[in-house]
């Protein structure tokens, strides 16, 4: 994979393609684990550059991936890095991807400020998700049944989560799916059995958030690597960028400007 990798970031800047936004507008799609990074950067880039039109949605990684590789978008956002199969895909269509890491970030796993479990092991976790635990007194909770909220198939933060907790291993079909880490934070706040995952910068008074494995979720458990379930969160442009996407960019990943509004958004800057 990493010769893959290589080779079309290779490419890109040798062809330094085109992109297909016009001068002064920018369209961004994708993730919405890096949705209140990418609207705080926006509101903030076009406030300081009046002239400059972005759009911006969400649907997950993988959409905005897919965006990107059917030129409908300049910037995919992902909390993950693309698959082997998207870049065949994208050299398909002759267009190379660049990777921009942009913060770092920890998945959370969230219950009802009620509850009194406050750590969780990854096995515990992988148990409830797999449904083989479901009721929390089997953790030494309440004698109540487990409620469980997940991320959709398409969101780079199931993926990560599939990955790091269930080892590849599919969440059972009784979990509910949620399209977004906002959908995830509002039901959890709202049951008192509920459990659900989030990324770091979605975590408020409404929800609990859970240690896992004896370590809390923070800024320098992530940046450390101890806690266990962490990622970069990535932008990526079809081709090295010029223009007002190179400058957005830039102002992204300015230690003066777009890291510092990453940090106010709850997330990991990158230095």
């Amino acid at each position: 994979m990493k010769a893959k990798i290589f080779t079309f970031i290779a490419l890109a800047l040798i062809f330094n393609l085109a992109t297909l936004a016009h001068a002064g507008d920018i369209v961004i799609k994708g993730s919405t684990t890096v949705l209140p990074i990418a609207q705080k950067c926006v509101e903030a880039y076009m406030k300081k550059n009046p002239e400059t039109k972005i759009s911006l949605s969400g649907g997950g990684s993988g959409n905005g991936i897919k965006a990107l590789i059917d030129n409908s978008t300049d910037i995919a956002t992902a909390s993950r890095f693309i698959k082997n199969k998207e870049i065949d895909m994208f050299c398909g269509k002759g267009i190379y991807p660049v990777p921009f890491a942009v913060a770092y970030d920890s998945i959370i796993p969230v219950v009802h400020p009620s509850n009194p479990i406050t750590n969780i092991t990854l096995d515990q976790l992988k148990a409830i998700y797999k449904g083989q635990i479901t009721n929390w007194k089997e953790i030494n909770g309440e004698d109540k049944p487990l409620v469980v909220n997940s991320r959709d198939t398409s969101s780079g933060t199931y993926e990560t989560w599939e990955e790091k907790v269930m080892h590849k291993e599919r969440v059972a079909p009784s979990a509910q799916v949620m399209a977004s880490n906002g959908a995830i934070a509002q039901a959890v706040s709202k049951n008192k059995y509920a459990i659900g995952y989030v990324g770091i910068g979605y975590l408020n008074a409404d929800l609990k958030p859970l240690s896992v494995n004896g370590v809390t979720g923070s800024k320098e458990t992530t940046l450390d690597g101890t806690y266990p379930i962490s990622r970069p969160l990535f932008m990526f442009t079809n081709g090295w960028p010029t223009g007002e996407i190179l400058n957005f960019i830039n102002f992204v990943l300015s230690p003066t400007r777009g890291q510092n509004l990453i940090e106010e958004s709850g997330y990991v800057r990158l230095y």
